[in-house]
């Protein structure tokens, strides 16, 4: 939830910058006066402002959108964001310059800005969703290049009659590796080792 406290001359002009800053529609906030504010003699000496605070609910959509700006406004980069929901999975791409900062060695800064975003939106939430964050298409690209990777170790464990042990990774491009060389007759995939160090095997079969 958000909430901001406005003032001004009447409880209606507070509720209105109120709503101006939250970037909400009217319907959507809930009101609590603090203060009904009075007039003053003649409209003019000893007036008192009337004060108001405004909440809005957040959706986790909207709540990881605004951690997400804060982040990107606090470096002062620019980039635009775009959002899409789909089941219980929110997805959100930024497009722009200089965000290679964001995304960090093999995607390392993007998957904890991703956890980060995804803890904070979720804490004390019942209607729980998955946050995706890419940038620039990242994922995708990576996605590509770990296919290829997959590809080109099961050839090499194929050739040579022996097992290929790739570098660690983090589930999801763990999963990748799995899902590309699934079904082979000539190999088979699997993971050995402690997190954040699990790693995948590829042997091939006798």
């Amino acid at each position: 939830m958000r909430a901001v406290e406005k003032s001004a001359r009447t409880v209606e002009e507070a509720v209105a910058l109120a709503v101006e800053e939250l970037g909400v529609d009217r319907e959507r906030v809930r009101v609590e006066v603090l203060e009904e504010g009075a007039r003053g003699f003649l409209g003019i000496i000893g007036g008192r402002a009337a004060r108001v605070r405004v909440s809005v609910e957040e959706s986790v959509c909207e709540k990881a959108v605004r951690l997400v700006r804060d982040v990107v406004d606090a470096m002062e980069l620019g980039a635009e964001i775009a959002t899409r929901e789909e089941g219980d999975t929110v997805y959100i791409s930024l497009e722009g310059k200089n965000l290679g900062v964001l995304i960090g060695r093999r995607g390392e800064t993007l998957n904890a800005l991703q956890y980060l975003v995804n803890v904070a939106v979720n804490r004390n939430c019942a209607d729980r969703k998955r946050v995706v964050l890419d940038i620039e298409g990242y994922r995708k690209k990576r996605e590509e290049t770990l296919q290829r990777l997959a590809l080109r170790l099961a050839e090499k464990a194929r050739r040579r009659g022996r097992s290929v042990v790739l570098e660690p990774m983090n589930p999801q491009e763990r999963r990748i590796i799995h899902m590309t060389l699934r079904g082979r007759n000539d190999i088979y995939t699997f993971s050995e080792g402690e997190e954040p160090f699990r790693k995948i095997v590829i042997a091939p079969k006798k």
